[in-house]
């Protein structure tokens, strides 16, 4: 049986492009993706442009010509990924995600989240990309990456954090950020597909994420990776890729 094409799906601030540490260790075919906001990709100010829905429905058309796909998402990447699998269980073989939440449940959590979003939204629009890359990079949730990356990775993701449209960022984050987006938790038994959830050992956090969205999918395994962050893929892209392909291919 030939293999099934894989199509990858990149975290805020990232793009099609910033998965090459992943996508370049996958078997092929492997089709990478811009997300709304992001990478090459039209920057619109139609609200609508940026929700759950259009995100979605972009992944659908990019993807119009292939009956079957495995699917990779990371981060936000992997949430698109999730509506893109319960909306098209019959057309996603196998789901991997990297880093990834179903969205926050709890009421006061999320509007905390998306009161969070919209400030910092403004303050891309208001202070530019400059400021948002430093601000962003120095983000807890990054650590690992500052002190286990190389300086001319680090150097590489801050040109492409600098490249990004301001406009499309404070857009994908006001429509598609983790409390915009409605949980679908509660609809993880639907995915019946096979599914691995990786997670970085320092992310305690997404590790505890991991643990709970498997319990829930009916095929789902865990992949702690060791000393790694939040991003395997830049990390430890080696355990990364291997786990990507011991899902799909199962």
């Amino acid at each position: 049986m030939s293999q099934k094409p894989t199509v990858v799906l990149h975290g805020f601030t990232g793009s099609a492009t910033a998965m090459a540490p992943l996508t370049s260790r996958l078997p092929g075919p492997v089709l990478a993706l811009d997300l709304p906001g992001h990478g090459l990709g039209p920057v619109s100010d139609d609200p609508a442009d940026y929700s759950m829905a259009a995100a979605v429905a972009g992944v659908v058309s990019a993807t119009d010509h292939l009956e079957q796909f495995a699917l990779v998402g990371y981060s936000m990447g992997g949430r698109v990924a999730l509506h893109v699998a319960l909306a098209h269980p019959d057309r996603v073989v196998a789901l991997a995600l990297i880093g990834v939440r179903a969205g926050i449940d709890d009421s006061a959590e999320r509007a905390e989240r998306i009161a969070a979003d919209e400030a910092l939204a403004d303050r891309i629009e208001s202070e530019g990309i400059e400021w948002f890359a430093d601000h962003w990079a120095d983000r807890p949730l990054f650590a690992t990456q500052r002190t286990r990356l190389p300086a001319d990775q680090q150097a590489e993701l801050r040109a492409q954090r600098l490249s990004c449209d301001p406009r499309g960022l404070a857009h994908s984050l006001r429509g598609m950020g983790a409390g915009a987006v409605d949980p679908i938790g509660c609809r993880s038994s639907e995915l019946s597909m096979p599914c691995v959830l990786i997670a970085g050992s320092d992310d305690a956090k997404f590790a505890a994420i991991a643990q709970q969205m498997a319990a829930a999918m009916p095929r789902a395994t865990i992949c702690c990776i060791p000393d790694a962050g939040h991003a395997t893929h830049l990390e430890a892209p080696d355990s990364t890729a291997a786990a990507v392909i011991r899902c799909v291919s199962s």
